[in-house]
């Protein structure tokens, strides 16, 4: 292992291959800070051209576009309350209100390293653990799946602050959402109404530019922008070294976190972050800060979802099993250039597979350095007048909902979800529950189902298998645990407003 690191090293530092991963950073950081654009299509778009390009370059291009755009896509995330791809919009949930509060600069700064940390370490993983992981990874079946989902649907009694029923009806509304379209196992078609557009369900990223993207334009076009004058302090120190201190805990275990979910097939660095931030909120102490400029609430997801891109990568190379839709992509790619990803991938093209590992730390350095000047350049747009910005970013949402599907209807979805994100927010109803059922939703419906379908309908199959027993059993202290805490609370309460009347 060590020569062939060695091996990839030299590999990497020859002059067109450092330019190839240079150029997908770069192309990273523009298309993920872009609302709608995600790393799936950016390397969609340039695989093609890969083609023409050497098999190292061209690996070191696409997985560098990757790494890049999943951090990037916190930068409109908290300048702008637009997630720039899926990944980031649990960073949105504290964010963006603790660059409200004036603090962009720190807010960013704990999404460069803790991105950087967090990649980092998900690649590591990646050398040292593919093996072992990949063969964990094997373990985890339609039970596991579900449960594993389960407990990220409970967090919403931490999200929904003191008011429990709304955060409810909320993830309700994320699950029924989710529900529309053509069942994946029995091909009938839900809330569909007989059109042919619901067919296909209702896309993740017109929901979530509506909501947070869409109704922020409509609630900004009504304030004097006065808390603008405080978010243009952007070149302010990002690094806050006892900050970090304190939150070394969150961004290890949100790391591992993500990258034992990266290499899960078909889940995602979406559901990472999303289930990494209920960790955090989970485990913190001060729950009630979360959703109001809390550095955990960043720290977590922007951690998780780059090890989780870089755990992505661990069944695609071990097993040829693509963990992500990226990875999906990258998979066309390897046989693109004539190759199948695999156990034998390692044997058969060592100098490839290594140099990957260390194009990957590369990148995540590279973030580090390159992001502050890229984010210097960016924020520059914050200076401009909202009453230019402002329809230049509602331009922006437009192109990015239209692109993912080239559909109109993603735009007008996108409009619509606009408006009940404005009316809810302006009646005090949670956003981040309706999220978390959207991302959870599908994974939980469709793997709970195919649970009971393997066990002939008995329910019994979650508790006998251990990993999805112990997970269930997580989830339901998480949602009564509160509930009791409250009720001994408001007893307590009682007692002492009892011995004080007496």
């Amino acid at each position: 292992m060590l020569e062939g690191l060695i091996e990839g090293l030299f590999t990497v530092i020859q002059p067109i291959h450092l330019l190839a991963l240079f150029a997908g950073v770069f192309i990273g950081f523009l298309g993920g800070a872009a609302p709608g654009i995600s790393g799936t299509m950016l390397v969609v778009i340039l695989l093609p051209i890969t083609y023409s390009l050497d098999a190292t370059s061209a690996f070191l291009m696409l997985t560098a576009i990757y790494a890049a755009s999943v951090f990037s896509g916190s930068i409109s995330a908290i300048l702008f309350r637009t997630p720039g791809t899926p990944e980031a919009v649990a960073t949105v949930f504290d964010g963006y209100p603790m660059a409200k509060k004036g603090n962009p600069g720190k807010a960013l700064g704990v999404a460069i390293y803790s991105s950087a940390i967090g990649g980092i370490l998900g690649t590591l993983i990646l050398i040292f653990l593919t093996p072992v992981l990949a063969g964990f990874a094997l373990q985890f079946s339609s039970p596991e799946y579900f449960a594993l989902a389960l407990l990220g649907l409970t967090v919403v009694a931490s999200l929904s602050g003191k008011n429990l029923l709304k955060g409810f009806i909320g993830v309700g509304f994320g699950l029924f959402i989710a529900t529309i379209g053509i069942d994946a196992i029995s091909g009938t078609q839900r809330f569909t109404f007989d059109n042919s557009y619901l067919m296909s369900g209702i896309g993740l990223v017109p929901v979530l530019i509506g909501l947070f993207a869409i109704s922020e334009v409509l609630r900004k076009s009504q304030e004097d922008h006065s808390v603008k004058n405080s978010m243009k302090k952007v070149k302010q120190k990002m690094l806050d070294t006892k900050l970090f201190r304190s939150l070394s805990g969150t961004i290890g275990r949100s790391s591992l976190l993500g990258t034992c979910i990266g290499i899960l097939p078909g889940v995602g660095a979406t559901t990472a972050s999303m289930l990494s931030y209920s960790e955090a909120v989970r485990w913190s102490k001060k729950k009630e800060e979360f959703g109001k400029g809390n550095p955990e609430g960043i720290a977590a997801p922007e951690s998780a979802n780059n090890s989780a891109a870089m755990g992505a990568l661990v069944p695609l190379l071990s097993l040829g099993i693509p963990g992500s839709a990226t990875t999906a992509i990258i998979l066309g790619a390897f046989i693109l250039h004539g190759m199948q990803p695999g156990p034998m991938l390692v044997t058969t093209q060592p100098t490839l597979v290594y140099s990957i590992f260390i194009g990957l730390l590369i990148v995540n350095v590279l973030i580090i350095i390159f992001a502050k000047p890229f984010i210097a350049m960016f924020s520059q747009t914050l200076k401009v007048p909202y009453t230019v910005m402002g329809p230049i970013i509602l331009l922006l949402c437009i192109i990015g909902s239209y692109a993912v599907r080239n559909s109109m209807m993603d735009v007008w979805i996108m409009l619509l979800f606009g408006l009940i994100g404005f009316f809810l927010e302006k009646n005090k109803f949670p956003l981040a529950p309706i999220v978390l059922g959207v991302v959870l939703g599908p994974l939980a419906e469709q793997e709970f189902r195919r649970s009971l379908q393997m066990a002939g309908g008995d329910m019994s199959i979650f508790f006998n298998r251990p990993i999805s027993a112990v997970l269930i059993s997580l989830a339901f202290i998480a949602v009564v645990a509160p509930i009791i805490k409250k009720m001994l609370d408001s007893r307590k309460n009682t007692n002492a407003k009892e011995d004080t009347n007496v």
